[in-house]
């Protein structure tokens, strides 16, 4: 069946509701965007389904939710009784449907005999995958699409270690979603006849309350942060998002008197309306908590995603004016700092071990060294993370004690199992805190770092190639990479050559090789004679390519020069594809 074919089942099938027909009957001349909505179904891929809202078999809306859904409920049923009966639990943002599609995931698990735990109202992402663990559950879903524009949804499933679906566990629910092709085999229950039956049962304030305390069990400093809490001023934006409320009340519990939260964001609201964009990568969702830290003489400055898994920190440099810093800044800033308070207090483990991106700063691995505690690397995407840490509890070589990636996401202890912007919140309060006591600011923090380790400096450069067009440039793009080594960047000869996606990691300059022990990803890693790395890979999440590189300078201005460099370097390659 062509999109042409599916537009029109779409608008005839009585099973589709007039809304939905409504939608469709609008877009009736405009064969670009039927196509655009139908040629595909939205894939169900290993962090779940992400898009755009609307109707159609390649957006999100209560069928595709409902597709994803009963997939996933075959496959729980398929795996016994007993994983049947620990049920699922569910979460959803801030964004627009999510309420909705949260509904209509439990009722459909219920249709299915599978009891389901959900939430009263929003929660952050690590709400959930702590409540998977705290309630027992088999597996979790969250109704999310992060940090993506306002027109996004999207639809993770996580399993019963409270992380996202590792493989080969993610490619057998993937067989079963696309099992179901006809939408009237999903299953369906009244929410009155799911409550009857004990199959619908609403989270209870007490899993709110051991998540809080197990934030607050992630403190170095406590005693300081009391005898400071009159003097250090917090301004906080939760972005629309769910962060609001959790972390408020960990602020709050831990003894930070001044929080101040920016009003003109305080409240959720899908359409973002102050952003547009609810990223903290992007500095400009910071102008108004920048203008709220100006009056109240901040210390510091936080805000969280819409699902609130990642924080962007801003902080005042050496000239008293407010700079957003990196991901990577404020990653390997927590690192030093946890790493330092646990070993000044004897509580570094022995076998203690720090997890890693392979796109993130390289500046980790001299702290690493510093502390004698050992660094892993893993692709992108926390979920690595995630599996890190139940192989090390599985084997007790190696004991978590702190894992992050450049995009803003971190986690401190390991009572969840996905990034935690309410916990590394609390943590950089208190790392800022800390600094304070000592009368430095945390931009002193970063220099001191710096000067300890070496000027790392790092860039992104991501372009955004929406639709089948788009899809087929970053496929071009990526080919062109792989097929032609680049032989240098900015006049530096390429050394290594990684592809994660081939296996094939080769000394460019000797022929030697290397062995690689990740999942096969599509990723290409080089690294340069003088230690610069870059790496290109499409996102999984977002219709974008994403170009990473990590510098290391004599200073500040050496580093940023070198990164310009490599801008003009990219910049200048992909002009030539």
């Amino acid at each position: 069946m062509d999109y042409k074919q599916k537009y029109a089942q779409w608008l005839e099938d009585d099973y589709f509701d007039a809304e939905t027909k409504k939608e469709l009957q609008s877009i009736s001349g405009d064969d670009k965007e039927i196509k655009e909505r139908f040629y595909k179904d939205l894939e169900f891929g290993t962090a779940g389904l992400r898009g755009i809202i609307g109707a159609g078999t390649n957006r999100m809306n209560i069928y595709t939710v409902g597709k994803a859904t009963q997939g996933l409920a075959n496959y729980i049923v398929s795996q016994g009784e007993e994983t049947v009966k620990k049920g699922v639990a569910i979460a959803y943002d801030s964004r627009n449907m999510s309420p909705e599609f949260a509904e209509t995931t439990a009722l459909i698990m219920a249709a299915n005999g599978i009891p389901v735990h959900i939430y009263p109202s929003l929660r952050p992402v690590p709400m959930l995958s702590f409540a998977v663990r705290h309630l027992g559950c088999t597996a979790g879903v969250v109704i999310t699409a992060s940090h993506n524009p306002p027109e996004y949804n999207g639809y993770k499933v996580y399993w019963s270690d409270g992380g996202q679906v590792p493989a080969p566990r993610d490619g057998e629910i993937i067989t079963e979603v696309n099992n179901v092709t006809d939408y009237k085999d999903i299953k369906k229950i009244s929410l009155e006849e799911a409550k009857s039956k004990k199959l619908y049962n609403v989270i209870d304030s007490s899993v709110d309350d051991a998540f809080i305390e197990n934030i607050k069990a992630q403190a170095l400093n406590s005693d300081l942060v009391k005898q400071l809490g009159d003097d250090f001023k917090v301004v906080y934006t939760p972005i629309h998002g769910s962060g609001n409320v959790p972390v408020r009340r960990a602020l709050e519990e831990a003894g930070f008197k001044n929080v101040y939260v920016v009003k003109e964001q305080e409240q959720p609201d899908g359409n973002f309306p102050t952003v547009g964009y609810p990223n903290p990568e992007n500095p400009d969702v910071f102008t108004l908590a920048i203008k709220l830290a100006k009056e109240k003489n901040a210390d510091i400055i936080v805000g969280t995603d819409p699902d609130a898994d990642r924080v962007g920190a801003v902080v005042k440099d050496d000239k008293g004016d407010y700079i957003v810093l990196t991901g990577n800044m404020t990653g390997a800033l927590l690192t030093e700092y946890i790493l330092s308070q646990r070993k000044a207090q004897g509580k570094l483990p022995a076998n203690g071990a720090v997890i890693k991106t392979i796109v993130s700063t390289e500046i980790i691995r001299p702290i690493c060294k510093e502390y004698g505690v050992k660094l892993f690397d893993v692709l992108t995407g926390f979920k690595y993370i995630g599996e890190k840490i139940k192989e090390f509890e599985q084997s007790n070589e190696y004991q978590y004690v702190f894992g992050f990636e450049e995009s803003y996401g971190s986690l401190p202890g390991t009572y969840a199992r996905d990034k935690d912007a309410v916990a590394a919140t609390f943590l950089i309060c208190e790392m800022a805190a800390y600094y304070k006591s000592k009368g430095m600011t945390l931009y002193d923090g970063l220099l001191a770092m710096y000067q300890k380790y070496g000027f790392s400096k790092e860039g992104i450069k991501s372009l955004t190639l929406k639709g089948i067009e788009g899809l087929e440039k970053i496929q071009k793009i990526m080919a062109t990479f792989r097929e032609n080594t680049p032989s240098e960047f900015a006049g530096i000869a390429v050394t290594w050559a990684r592809d994660y996606k081939t296996k094939v990691f080769k000394n460019i300059k000797t022929g030697e090789t290397e062995e690689d022990t990740l999942p096969v990803s599509d990723v290409l890693h080089y690294t340069l004679e003088d230690g610069t790395w870059i790496c290109v890979r499409p996102s999984g999440t977002e219709p974008k390519l994403k170009f990473y590189y990590g510098v290391t300078g004599t200073s500040i201005a050496d580093a940023d020069a070198k990164i310009k460099a490599l801008d003009e370097a990219v910049d200048k390659k992909l002009a030539e594809i």
